[in-house]
């Protein structure tokens, strides 16, 4: 648990201070209708490379999908149990966390809507203006739901064939879909980095909150609640 918080503290220092690079270091108007990007050289040198691929695009997107499904699932999950358990409380401190972890994500998604860092470096067939692109929103759902899920698939999956299934198939997730956001050309590399670095950080302060020693629970009780007889 000691680990996991001082490691989420230390991540989340690096993209504090990365963030305010992106903001500060190496401004150039390099990207659409002269929108103005931190780290400009490395950008511009990146996105020559990779160029733009729609499809790459869509596929990310697909998987994105994906993940708000899983989040969905957990979610159901929850609610089955508050209707049993007759007590929020009593819902499974794992699903609890899991739950407040995806309004953390909500809010720094709206957040950096409001206080954009830089644009996109292209202007999206749906829009007529520069989106803001910092830090990949994509890749911090992404890494944020797989990530969680990865740790508690160690609690509800016994299994250890099925388990370790899963746990790939979330992880070739997150490669895919990290890989492919910025071969897609939509995201700078800084926006993908800041991603990165802003999933681990939640990440890591979610493996503490549920590797938290749980309370022993009262005479009679079972995972928090009194079975009826």
């Amino acid at each position: 648990m000691i680990k996991k918080l001082l490691t989420g503290i230390f991540t989340g220092a690096v993209f504090v201070a990365f963030t305010y690079l992106v903001k500060t270091f190496d401004v150039a108007a390099i990207g659409p209708d002269g929108t103005e990007v931190g780290f400009s050289k490395i950008n511009q040198k990146v996105h020559d490379l990779t160029g733009v691929h729609m499809k790459w695009y869509e596929i990310t997107d697909y998987l994105g999908y994906l993940a708000i499904g899983v989040a969905a699932l957990f979610a159901l999950a929850g609610l089955i149990q508050w209707i049993r358990r007759k007590n929020l409380f009593k819902v499974d401190r794992e699903i609890l966390c899991l739950g407040v972890l995806f309004v953390i994500v909500i809010g720094f998604y709206v957040g950096f809507e409001k206080f954009i860092i830089n644009y996109r470096p292209v202007i999206m067939p749906d829009a007529t203006a520069p989106e803001a692109s910092y830090p990949s929103s994509h890749t911090m759902l992404i890494i944020t739901v797989m990530g969680a899920t990865m740790i508690l698939l160690r609690k509800y999956v016994g299994n250890n064939i099925i388990r370790p299934l899963l746990e790939v198939i979330c992880l070739a997730i997150i490669l895919v879909t990290v890989c492919g956001r910025l071969y897609c050309g939509v995201h700078w590399f800084t926006d993908i980095v800041g991603g990165v670095l802003l999933s681990i950080t939640l990440i890591e302060f979610f493996g503490a909150a549920v590797s938290r020693p749980k309370a022993k629970p009262a005479a009679g009780e079972i995972n928090g609640y009194k079975p009826k007889h």
